[in-house]
């Protein structure tokens, strides 16, 4: 027998993977009624996954649903990978750095070795990996549960570990960007411990390239006057550009071919 909440995961990988799903076809599918399909429907859409619609419901697309880490890295791979090239040059010699868990700030660790003295924290299991045999950096691993599809590490232990340190810089990675909401993310467990980093780092520098900004999901982590710097590529909207600035968050506009930035 299947729980409501089993179901309604069912229903939202069905419509993500159609664009959208009708009632009757879910209410022979799990053999309820269609008044048990629309509540599961009206709940979808409350949380922003869908949207309804006459006989059914269509997938959101502005809503940041959460993808498994093996394909986050097929997306935008190249523009990744220029955005933690660049983000790692504002890595200093002895800077103490939290790295968030992710696809672009797994780049960022691919172009620390040159760096000397450095003390790097990470939620993220890859990461922590990568790092694991560099001389020149101290690996610290946030405790917890280690979530499989994204190699991240979550829980109270970890929260509790960070309040204990101060770092010089955060690399936050993005999942949904919204100029009023902020950055969120669908996962309960990521947020709370990246709002703990937040609050453990010097300087909060969020990473993500320029697809993720009209996008928000129901986990705050940050507000947008919360960042001290965000690196993006030039996609970003225009009206993100001017809001941001005027709320004090130095935007840096990483040029792919060049891979300097302009602000």
């Amino acid at each position: 027998m299947t729980t409501t909440a089993q179901r309604r995961e069912e229903i939202l990988q069905y419509i993500q993977t159609h664009q959208k799903g009708e009632v009757n076809y879910f209410a022979e599918l799990y053999n309820v009624s269609e008044v048990t399909i629309r509540n599961d429907l009206n709940y979808l859409e409350k949380k922003g996954c869908v949207t309804r619609c006459y006989g059914g419901a269509l997938l959101n697309n502005q809503f940041a649903f959460e993808r498994p880490l093996i394909d986050k890295k097929q997306i935008n791979c190249d523009v990744k990978a220029k955005l933690g090239e660049y983000a790692a040059s504002l890595v200093q010699n002895g800077d103490k750095i939290i790295l968030d868990s992710g696809s672009t700030t797994e780049q960022i660790a691919y172009h620390l070795n040159p760096k000397h003295n450095l003390i790097v924290m990470t939620n993220g299991i890859n990461i922590a990996y990568h790092l694991a045999n560099q001389d020149n950096i101290e690996v610290m691993v946030s405790g917890g549960v280690m979530r499989k599809n994204s190699y991240s590490v979550h829980g109270v232990g970890g929260e509790e570990f960070l309040a204990g340190f101060r770092f010089n810089k955060l690399f936050l990675g993005v999942d949904g960007f919204d100029k009023v909401a902020g950055i969120t993310t669908p996962h309960q467990g990521e947020a709370d411990i990246n709002r703990k980093m937040v609050e453990s780092a010097q300087t909060v520098i969020a990473v993500t390239d320029s697809s993720k900004f009209n996008r928000q999901s129901f986990c705050l982590i940050a507000r947008p006057e919360q960042l001290n710097v965000l690196i993006t590529d030039d996609g970003i909207p225009q009206d993100y550009v001017d809001q941001l600035t005027d709320m004090g968050v130095d935007v840096h506009i990483v040029d792919l071919l060049s891979n300097e930035s302009q602000h």
